[in-house]
């Protein structure tokens, strides 16, 4: 390496690193286990490196010893021979140079895979509290940025600090063998090179996060606009001009930060590439002056010329090393920060199947509180200084009831009752505080997870779907269905129309969170989804809601096929919708305050006739057909 390229690698480790004060030998120790896979190929990479130090030192002594013999007019011979060894060398030098990096890329790439992975596979157990508060752009951060960054220990830091040690030491020993005054004198001079190197780098680090930040807010600011949802509410409700002239003022700013850093950077190599070249001048002068006084051969000046840029570019590197070591650890640790967090939802080591047959469903004296954000997130993914302490407040007290095989039982109530809480709990989204959730006679904490998905099923007034094929959106509930039951599922959920109509049928994609299908249409893709499942019980959470009244059709007599044969949990604001379900639960503020049959509870006069009075005071009339479904 040149020493202008010394320069700039100087400059940008410093600039680029992160901050750290310090690591523990717990963080040091866990780093090992990842290399741990890799020991064999550490060994080799490191044996490897410690041979491309010797060959980097070998071409200048023989080309030193090149001059010596054409100064000495030697024989041709000799020279002819040193000249194939120096070509041997350099052969041998590129395929040390590319076994190296190819064993740089394969443990580099080998940490990389296992750390995304078990990242990967942590976060999919987290509780749904901990998405509901991480921000989604800060946990994809650490799958790629910090996961890089500790994969550079590996590949790049490790390497580095063998490689450089060995030739510094090799590099050292030849120039004190050959002059130990010009040796001394160059050392000294390093100063010059690596003081400006870290004032320089700390001005730049602090320019580049700011560009990170400014960058960072762009970022989020398009993503949020360019979303569907996003440019619809930009549209309806936004100001272009001012979403614009925020947009620029930031893109302005990494303009002229961009500027900056360009000509910061171009001052410092151009100055420390003289330092370099006043550094070459000393040595050949010096050189010359002891060459000519009998006191260095004419070869040892040109071999100290060119192990100069071999004495200071290692010694940059190891000066360096802290940083780079600190900063591949603070990236460890960031990732260590995602993997301790404990998921609240486990599956317990002896966990059981439920039972094969009908379901019952039974919730016994259940109380619940939502977690507090310290329980269940970080502050470094929800980008605060310091997470919400509220939490913890009792939300639902003493719910119990059963529903029976195959009966339907709806939950109704002024929203924030409590009722899709309820829901969450059955699917084990959330976990009890105290009392029980069964399935089947199974409490919900002491079943797989693989029987809970096999088990339920459900559909919620969201209806999302991934930026997929149909097939794949649908398949999503059973991977191995055939494609005559995926056509079965949707023509039973009213789609095969639809789907036929399309150029691609079931290839079609569906667009971001579903978009390019209608609301209506979005609902009926989850209720296909779910028949393809085939749950013993299902759950129904608001899912006609949103739909207008020929949607909501549609939907219903998907739902009644979805229903069929099955234990339901259906939770509905539009109360013409459960009419025929086997009991219908008030919920409110958290506790059950009636309970029976549509009939039974508008003769009781309570809470359910007033909410039934109140909506049908705006809707005098019910659709025949939906007086009938047993569904929302």
């Amino acid at each position: 390496m040149s020493m202008e390229g010394a320069a700039w690698s100087s400059l940008y480790k410093i600039s680029t690193a992160k901050d750290g004060g310090g690591f523990s030998r717990e963080s040091i120790r866990r780093i090992l286990t990842f290399a741990t896979p890799y020991r064999a190929q550490l060994v080799i990479f490191i044996a490897l490196s410690v041979v491309g130090a010797f060959l980097a030192v070998a071409t200048p002594v023989l080309a030193g010893q090149v001059v010596d013999v054409i100064a000495a007019r030697g024989a041709v011979g000799t020279i002819v021979w040193l000249a194939v060894v120096i070509a041997l060398v350099a052969v041998a030098d590129a395929g040390s140079s590319l076994a190296t990096r190819w064993y740089s890329a394969r443990i580099g790439e080998g940490v990389i895979l296992d750390l995304r992975t078990a990242v990967f596979d942590h976060v999919q157990k987290m509780p749904i509290a901990f998405f509901t508060r991480t921000r989604t752009g800060a946990l994809v951060s650490r799958l790629n940025n910090d996961v890089i960054g500790a994969q550079q220990a590996f590949s790049g830091t490790l390497s580095g600090v063998v490689t450089n040690l060995v030739a510094l030491v090799l590099t050292l020993a030849v120039m004190l063998s050959t002059s130990w005054l010009v040796t001394v004198i160059a050392v000294v001079m390093l100063p010059l090179f690596l003081v400006p190197a870290r004032r320089m780098g700390s001005r730049l680090a602090a320019l580049r996060r700011e560009a990170a930040d400014h960058n960072s807010a762009m970022s989020t600011q398009m993503t949020e606009r360019f979303s569907a949802p996003g440019a619809t509410l930009v549209k309806l409700f936004g100001r272009p001009d001012e979403e614009s002239e925020e947009f620029r003022v930031r893109a302005a700013r990494v303009r002229d930060i961009g500027v900056r850093t360009a000509m910061l950077q171009f001052v410092f190599v151009t100055a420390l590439t003289l330092v370099a070249a006043l550094a070459l001048a000393l040595v050949y002068g010096l050189g010359g002056v002891l060459a000519l006084g009998g006191q260095l051969n004419t070869g040892d000046v040109v071999t100290l010329a060119l192990l100069l840029t071999r004495l200071y570019v290692p010694l940059t590197s190891l000066a360096n090393a802290r940083v780079e070591i600190m900063s591949a650890v603070v990236s460890f640790e960031r990732v260590f920060e995602i993997l301790d967090l404990q998921p609240l939802i486990q599956e317990k080591p002896d966990a059981v199947t439920v039972p094969d047959g009908p379901v019952a469903v039974e919730f016994d004296d259940v109380r619940f509180a939502y977690p507090s954000a310290d329980r269940v997130s970080l502050a470094s993914l929800e980008e605060v200084s310091t997470l919400d302490t509220r939490g913890g407040d009792e939300v639902l007290h003493g719910i119990s009831f059963r529903i029976e095989p195959g009966q339907t039982v709806a939950l109704v109530g002024t929203s924030g009752a409590g009722k899709s809480t309820i829901a969450q709990l059955l699917s084990r989204l959330y976990d009890v505080d105290s009392g029980a959730v069964r399935l089947a006679g199974e409490d919900v904490r002491d079943v797989t997870f693989d029987s809970l998905r096999h088990t339920m099923g459900m559909v919620t007034q969201d209806g999302h779907l991934f930026h997929e094929t149909i097939r794949s959106n649908l398949r999503l509930a059973r991977p191995e269905a055939t494609d005559d039951e995926v056509w079965d599922a949707v023509r039973r959920a009213r789609l095969e129309p639809l789907i036929r109509s399309l150029p691609d049928q079931l290839d079609t994609m569906v667009g971001e969170r579903g978009y390019r299908l209608s609301g209506g249409e979005r609902q009926r893709m989850t209720i296909a989804r779910l028949l393809l499942a085939q749950p013993r019980v299902v759950i129904l959470d608001e899912a006609t809601a949103a739909l207008d009244s020929t949607s909501e059709a549609a939907v219903q007599a998907a739902l009644s096929e979805a229903l069929e044969g099955r234990t339901a949990m259906v939770i509905a604001h539009r109360l013409s919708t459960i009419r025929s379900a086997d009991q219908i639960l008030v919920i409110e503020d958290g506790a059950v305050v009636e309970r029976g049959t549509h009939e039974e509870l508008l003769a009781a006069g309570g809470r359910y006739e007033e909410l039934h009075r109140t909506q049908f005071a705006v809707q005098k009339e019910v659709a025949p057909d939906e007086a009938s479904v047993p569904g929302a």
